[in-house]
């Protein structure tokens, strides 16, 4: 009888804690193009949310590998208080943390916050692009969240995207079918239709369709970049964000049609399904596993002339991109100097011969240009040889072709801020993103350096709260609100300083065309505008990236 008593005791508790979750909100409804949906309206946060709207129908069965598709309008009231589910995609990294409904190849929804009151209009807007390769993501995941950005007064949008072989997949069969004669890119189509719906849609939350400005990170920043420079999305957008990555060489670039083609057809030839009406048939599992067999890191961006008519360097460089202002930077220890040293020590000896081995003809300028004074200097100067060639010359790419082919202002960071202790020692640190289980055998790690890769996005969307792994202080609380004061700027006015309260924060300078040492906004505990150091690396290695 004790037993029954405690077990209804807890289901009491159990009941109460999730009503609880739910006791702040209630029901909002909004008539967007295909009818009408109904979300959530938090009387403590003051932010509507909608979750898992769709933007197009579901790429299943014959829409399997096709440029996403119109939707149907529906008739009633479509619920839209969950996320929904995440792309097709495997674990890579670790524990990314999805809030969503499971994963499947229906996968095409999108997630709104806005802090429009009933009467409020015309709102600046962010729609942010989760990173993860075009592998893995998912805009569920808490980092994104897009309630702290809400509170600034901006109407926050996270897209869903097709991901490796479901988003990136050509064949010859695929590009003979299409209107556009080509295939691939579906993962950047997805985004495209995801900037169209916000176009036609974003009023009814309060938004401006003028005043748009896209991000991401990793992959994200990747996709900016690339709807920079497509014709189809281009003239969707007012600003952009770019958050270490871009679409240049050697860093996700674009092949040819014709390669990607042959990578495709080559590639379902040895999984035994050498035509397009097998590989439809084949159930999201076989799809799944399939590639997974393979070991292969996703499929290539494909320079198909219809979403990207040429590489990005051609497209800047003819001023053909959009014509907007951008934010972008990279952080200052993207990957460790292991990723150079190959596991040796941080000798000189060793260093050399790989700086030898890597830059046989140019060996002596790479050693003046990342010097080896001392153990120390050497896994500085390792960690960002490996960073710059991971991602950071392609970041500095982009920046270096948008603010000499364009009239609007460019603003670069460079984030710094060490991330704390794991609450779990038991885990180490994902490389995009959440938590593996720590090997207790392998030796304890180094010290950091710098602020890896992904580190800087819970930070400048306030969402550390949200992030329950890391033992989070004051210093990062800190500059949590410094970088997301900087972002939400921004995405109001193309220019993260705020004339309104200049002394709220450092000021964050132009760069300007041509200037060899431009402006850097280094984000920290005491953040502040440094000129430039290190262009000159970049610059020698442009010159070897862009013969390729």
């Amino acid at each position: 009888m004790k037993k029954t008593v405690l077990f209804m005791s807890l289901l009491s508790v159990f009941s109460m804690c999730i009503n609880a979750q739910n006791n702040n909100a209630f029901a909002v409804q909004a008539t967007i193009e295909n009818g009408i949906i109904e979300g959530n309206y938090d009387t403590q946060s003051g932010i509507q949310t909608y979750f898992g709207i769709p933007f197009a129908k579901p790429p299943v069965g014959n829409l399997r590998w096709k440029a996403p598709q119109p939707l149907d309008n529906w008739s009633g009231v479509k619920m839209t208080k969950k996320f929904a589910p995440r792309p097709m995609q495997k674990l890579i990294w670790g524990d990314m943390n999805s809030r969503s409904e499971g994963v499947s190849e229906d996968c095409l929804y999108l997630n709104v916050w806005t802090p429009a009151k009933r009467n409020t209009k015309n709102l600046p807007v962010l729609l942010y692009f989760y990173g993860g390769g075009f592998v893995a993501g998912d805009g569920s995941e808490p980092r994104y969240d897009g309630e702290s950005m809400a509170k600034k007064g901006v109407v926050v949008v996270t897209c869903n995207y097709r991901l490796n072989i479901f988003g990136f997949f050509a064949h010859p069969e695929l590009s003979a079918e299409a209107s556009y004669k080509a295939s691939g890119n579906y993962g950047l189509l997805d985004q495209v239709a995801a900037m169209k719906w916000v176009q036609k849609n974003i009023a009814a939350f309060g938004g401006d369709p003028k005043k748009v400005t896209i991000a991401g990170e990793s992959a994200g920043s990747i996709s900016v970049s690339y709807q920079m420079a497509s014709p189809l999305g281009r003239n969707l957008i007012a600003g952009a964000i770019g958050e270490s990555g871009a679409g240049i060489n050697p860093t996700l670039a674009p092949v040819t049609l014709a390669e990607a083609e042959k990578i495709g057809k080559d590639f379902a030839e040895k999984a035994g399904y050498p035509s397009l009406k097998l590989l439809r048939g084949l159930s999201s599992r076989d799809v799944y596993e399939i590639y997974d067999e393979s070991q292969r890191f996703g499929f290539p961006v494909v320079v198909d002339n219809y979403f990207l008519p040429k590489t990005l360097p051609e497209i800047f460089a003819a001023k053909e991109q959009a014509q907007v202002p951008l934010l972008l930077g990279w952080n200052s220890a993207e990957i460790p100097g292991q990723a150079f040293m190959q596991g040796q020590l941080y000798k000189e000896e060793n260093y050399v011969n790989r700086v030898k081995k890597e830059y046989p003809n140019d060996f002596e300028t790479v050693l003046k240009l990342y010097p080896h004074g001392s153990e120390k200097e050497i896994e500085l100067s390792a960690t960002a040889l490996a960073a710059d060639r991971f991602i950071v010359y392609s970041t500095w790419k982009w920046f270096d072709l948008h603010r000499n082919n364009s009239s609007q202002p460019v603003y670069r960071y460079l984030y710094s801020k060490l991330r704390p202790e794991l609450v779990d020692q038991t885990l180490a640190s994902g490389l995009a993103g959440g938590t593996v289980k720590r090997d207790p055998n392998a030796p304890k790690p180094p010290a950091a350096v710098g602020a890896p890769h992904a580190c800087e996005i819970e930070y400048c969307m306030g969402n550390l709260h949200r992030i329950k792994e890391y033992a989070w202080t004051d210093d990062d609380y800190k500059v949590s609100n410094t970088m997301l004061d900087y972002f939400a700027n921004f995405v109001k006015t193309g220019n993260p300083n705020d004339p309104s309260v200049p002394a709220k924060l450092p000021k964050w300078e132009v760069a300007k065309a041509g200037d060899k040492q431009p402006p850097v906004m280094v984000i920290d505990v005491n953040s502040k505008t440094e000129k430039a150091m290190n262009d000159a690396r970049y610059e020698f290695l442009d010159k070897g990236y862009m013969k390729k």
